[in-house]
């Protein structure tokens, strides 16, 4: 046996009275985070004395076990040459899609799922696209799909999904979302299309989606996105419906990054979007399609932004007298 993988084994590997076939990965006194990792090795030094791949794996992947064993055979070749081993989630899942790249991508996902390993689509740096820094306040950030149109509510709120590939969102998908997205994989492939939506059905009401882009299945979670720092109209107020049209424009179909600052009361994130170059709330002030909403945002600059507009009369300031967004709402609660 290799020194790497007997070495781990020795840290991590404290077998317990837990079947090592039982179908899962087994537990072994670990954190949460390196069970999988742990239960990995487990399994190939277990491979590597009988030449037994776990049993209940075959519940999870297409190929035959004469396949899986070819797999294992590969995989402890990989883990004792790899320097250092692995030792994270990331670092083994990393090491299995190396190693696996040219087998059926429903194996690959169903074998990362088995030992609840992140679940890439593909080989990714998982320190890739982690800023260094981050402005004052902002307390993480989002790179996005593309955005869908459909996903834009109105002028100041949209909806994103976020790659479990991103390496904030690699090690935090549960286990039972893994598992969904890897057996609607395999419904799929066997065409049994209503198990298939069943499972799509579960995995959207955990807060995920499988997005189909270029051809390729991506598991992403969904974010609500809330504007910070304006105020757009409402839909059915004068302009609202300008505003949502000018926010669909600037962000259809592209990627964004969004510098996340809090939570609001009904759950969304409160962000400042950028798009292209561009800060997505200036070119929204300036076009006179949203009010500076100075009750949650002080900024000067987006003082400006809306005075510039104001100024040349542009968007919704055409109107001599515009209905503020927030008094709007508080007329409707109250019922006035």
């Amino acid at each position: 046996m290799g020194n790497a993988l007997r070495f781990l084994c020795g840290q991590y590997c404290k077998p317990t009275t837990t079947d090592v076939d039982s179908g899962s990965p087994r537990p072994h006194g670990l954190s949460t985070a390196n069970v999988g990792v742990s239960a990995l090795a487990h399994d190939l030094f277990h491979f590597e004395i009988t030449s037994q791949v776990p049993e209940g794996l075959s519940k999870q992947v297409v190929s035959s076990k004469k396949a899986q064993a070819n797999w294992y055979r590969k995989l402890l070749e990989a883990w004792r040459e790899a320097k250092p081993p692995p030792k994270t989630p990331e670092d083994a899942a990393r090491l299995v899609i190396q190693t696996l790249k040219r087998h059926q991508k429903a194996d690959v996902e169903g074998l990362l799922a088995f030992y609840g390993l992140p679940l890439l689509h593909a080989v990714v740096k998982i320190s890739a696209g982690v800023p260094t820094s981050l402005p004052e306040g902002v307390k993480f950030e989002l790179q996005t799909l593309p955005v869908d149109v459909k996903a834009i509510a109105d002028g100041d709120t949209i909806t994103v999904y976020v790659s479990i590939d991103d390496p904030r969102e690699s090690s935090c998908v549960p286990r039972e979302v893994q598992m969904a997205a890897v057996q609607r994989s395999k419904a799929r492939a066997e065409k049994n299309y209503s198990k298939a939506d069943a499972l799509h059905k579960k995995i959207t009401d955990a807060g995920y989606r499988v997005i189909n882009l270029q051809n390729d299945e991506i598991l992403a979670r969904k974010y609500r996105i809330r504007l910070r720092g304006i105020d757009a109209p409402e839909s059915s107020m004068p302009y609202g419906k300008e505003a949502k049209d000018e926010l669909i424009k600037l962000v259809q179909g592209k990627c964004l990054k969004i510098w996340v600052y809090n939570e609001d009361q009904y759950g969304r994130c409160v962000g400042d979007l950028h798009c292209n170059g561009m800060f997505v709330q200036e070119i929204m002030l300036k076009n006179g399609c949203a009010w500076h909403y100075t009750a949650y945002d002080k900024r000067p600059e987006l003082a400006t932004w809306e005075k510039e507009a104001r100024a040349k009369r542009l968007g919704l300031w055409a109107s001599s007298n515009p209905e503020k967004p927030w008094e709007w709402r508080k007329n409707r609660r109250e019922g006035r």
